[in-house]
């Protein structure tokens, strides 16, 4: 959301992220901003510089309790489900102008929408008028069917209204995002290689900006017997096209997650990209599984964004992150409405 708010052009002074890995990798692509590495909970006073400017509180309380691939603490009683009431206590701190919270669309639905409506209730209560919507990634440029919900309050009593996305009707597929990165193999771990061609699309040219080679092409090196399964994956299709004979280390096969064993149909926006390596998405064409770099272009990140910590770490920063192009959608609409305001 960082990368989304800076490409809309909001100077963003301060961050505060819990993770030293992801917050290494802040440090390394947002060298304006202050970064501290903290448990929100412990923090109890924020310091910054107005300067008479509007001020936008952004972020993403911890969303796994919501989501709906999670079948075990998905309910109110799940403590980390109400740590967004830390994002409501910072808000009482900084009076922000403007706030963005990012969330899975299952807080839609979560105990029939009780922590939405919490959520929305909360920020009123602060005399914020909030709306809030599902909004699809693939909609507004990034080669991926991403939706999540974003919740928008304003400060000035403004009925925010969500952008419409310009790629509803041409979405980016995963060959013009990722098909001029290098070819690889399963294990590859190359800082720095070779574009393997001119950017083939639009989307391309963009991500590359001004790298003239592509970085950070880390492959997790998958078993041989792993590599055996990919082969019989067509595009689009996941680990049903696996034959039984080599799935006996499942104590039941049948029962794997629609997602596992993955590959990417090269003429559609990728699936989620979440952790990855572990659902083991595989490239279109080649028996392995996406490299770092891929996966980034997949979630909009630009080639010349840094990736901090082990490669586990690395990968699961990717599958996390709010897609900066989406991201950076939101922020250009509260723009465009504050200064509507203002004038």
């Amino acid at each position: 959301m960082g990368l989304g708010a800076r490409q809309a052009g909001i100077d963003v002074k301060l961050a505060i992220e819990k993770n030293k890995y992801a917050a290494q990798t802040y440090l390394a692509n947002h060298k304006n901003t202050t970064v501290v590495v903290d448990d929100i909970v412990n923090i109890k006073e924020f310091h910054f510089e107005r300067n008479g400017e509007q001020v936008i509180l952004f972020g993403g309380p911890p969303c796994q309790g919501y989501s709906n691939s999670n079948r075990k603490t998905r309910s109110s009683q799940n403590p980390k489900n109400w740590l967004f009431k830390e994002f409501i206590r910072a808000a009482k701190l900084i009076k922000p102008d403007w706030i963005v919270i990012e969330n899975v669309p299952g807080l839609k639905n979560l105990d029939k929408g009780y922590f939405l409506k919490k959520i929305c209730e909360d920020l009123q209560g602060l005399r914020y008028t909030p709306n809030f919507k599902v909004l699809n990634a693939a909609d507004f440029g990034v080669p991926q069917k991403r939706e999540r919900i974003f919740i928008v309050a304003s400060k000035a009593g403004i009925a925010f209204d969500f952008p419409i996305g310009s790629h509803q009707n041409n979405h980016i597929t995963v060959s013009e995002a990722i098909f001029d990165l290098p070819k690889l193999d399963n294990g590859t771990l190359e800082s720095s290689l070779e574009y393997k061609s001119k950017p083939i699309s639009e989307y391309a040219k963009l991500m590359r900006g001004k790298q003239r080679m592509a970085s950070q092409n880390f492959v997790s090196r998958n078993k041989d017997y792993v590599v055996e399964r990919y082969e019989y994956i067509k595009q689009g299709n996941n680990w049903q096209d696996i034959p039984t004979h080599l799935m006996t280390n499942y104590k039941d096969h049948t029962r794997c997650h629609s997602g596992i064993y993955r590959r990417l149909d090269e003429n559609k926006p990728s699936v989620v990209i979440a952790n990855y390596r572990k659902s083991m998405l595989i490239h279109p064409h080649e028996n392995r599984g996406l490299s770092l770099r891929e996966a980034a272009r997949l979630q909009s990140f630009p080639d010349d964004y840094k990736f901090m910590g082990s490669l586990i770490h690395q990968q699961q920063q990717v599958g996390d992150a709010v897609p900066p192009l989406l991201a950076e959608s939101i922020f250009k609409s509260i723009i465009v409405y504050n200064n509507g305001f203002t004038k």
